[in-house]
């Protein structure tokens, strides 16, 4: 079922725990991870990227999570939000097609011009009751890239953080925190800096880059206030490698959907491990009416 997702948010900071957020990018994406979500007994959250709107289409894929959502994940919560909104126009159409929650990552300006941006989308959000998430410090890296070393990842500032939070009021914050986008072996988490966000900033921290950290760090970064985690590169990986895989082996297979049908139990696979791991498998019993 859909819902808001501060519902999902408050009952994770009450219970101690991280929800993951699954970039998705095909039907099979979202089955993947509204199954997982099921199996596990957790709460999730589905978001697409401005490149997943653009390949589906902004209603498309609007009602196939909501109706996913109705009929896969009927006894599970299932929030959807935008990941990496960059322009006004494009969060506005998000909202206005029934997002609860929208991120607008303007962390590449500078940060007077990221602070004004972001009040905008504040704004005209907060007046239809929907959450924003906004980002400080440019996250580097590519999306589905899962090999080598990145020459620099920059930090973000606390004072900066401190600063666009306070003038923005957005409701989650997120930061360059040592994390990439993809899997890097240098990639790492400054708890160092985590935590003085923390201290500094009361508002509910998503991490982004998530798949190319280590279980250790993510736990002990759930531990140290780390309230949302977002996962892409795990999932097209495993993905690509069972289309691979499967089209190896059934050259002569005409039915797209025998191809296909294997992707959704490798999403499933490796939401399920996520879910686990960030603690909020178990989290939503059958039966429960709100979070």
């Amino acid at each position: 079922m859909l819902v808001h997702i501060k519902d999902l948010v408050k009952k994770a900071k009450a219970g101690q725990y991280a929800i993951g957020a699954f970039n998705v990018i095909t039907l099979e994406s979202v089955l993947g991870v509204a199954q997982a979500a099921v199996k596990a007994n957790s709460p999730a959250i589905i978001q697409v990227s401005e490149s997943t709107i653009r390949y589906m289409g902004l209603k498309p894929i609007t009602h196939i999570v909501s109706t996913v959502a109705k009929n896969v994940a009927a006894n599970v919560p299932i929030a959807l939000h935008l990941d990496h909104g960059t322009s006004f126009n494009s969060v506005f159409e998000c909202i206005s097609s029934g997002f609860t929650s929208v991120h607008i990552d303007a962390s590449s300006l500078p940060l007077d011009e990221n602070i004004k941006l972001t009040k905008q989308i504040v704004k005209m959000a907060h007046a239809k009751h929907v959450w924003v998430q906004g980002e400080v410090g440019a996250m580097v890296g590519g999306h589905g890239n899962i090999r080598g070393k990145l020459k620099n990842i920059p930090l973000a500032s606390l004072e900066d953080i401190i600063k666009f939070v306070r003038e923005t009021k957005v409701d989650t914050i997120s930061a360059a925190i040592g994390t990439a986008h993809g899997i890097y072996s240098n990639e790492d988490i400054i708890f160092s800096l985590l935590k003085d966000i923390k201290k500094a900033v009361r508002i509910p921290f998503v991490l982004h880059g998530g798949s190319g950290v280590g279980n250790v760090k993510i736990k002990k970064a759930i531990k140290e206030g780390v309230n949302i985690i977002n996962i892409g590169t795990d999932l097209k990986v495993a993905f690509c490698e069972t289309l691979i895989k499967v089209c190896s082996e059934n050259k002569n297979e005409t039915d797209p959907r025998n191809l296909l049908k294997p992707t959704i139990k490798a999403i499933e696979k490796v939401v399920f491990g996520k879910m686990k791991l960030f603690g909020s498998a178990g989290r939503f019993m059958v039966g429960e009416t709100k979070t």
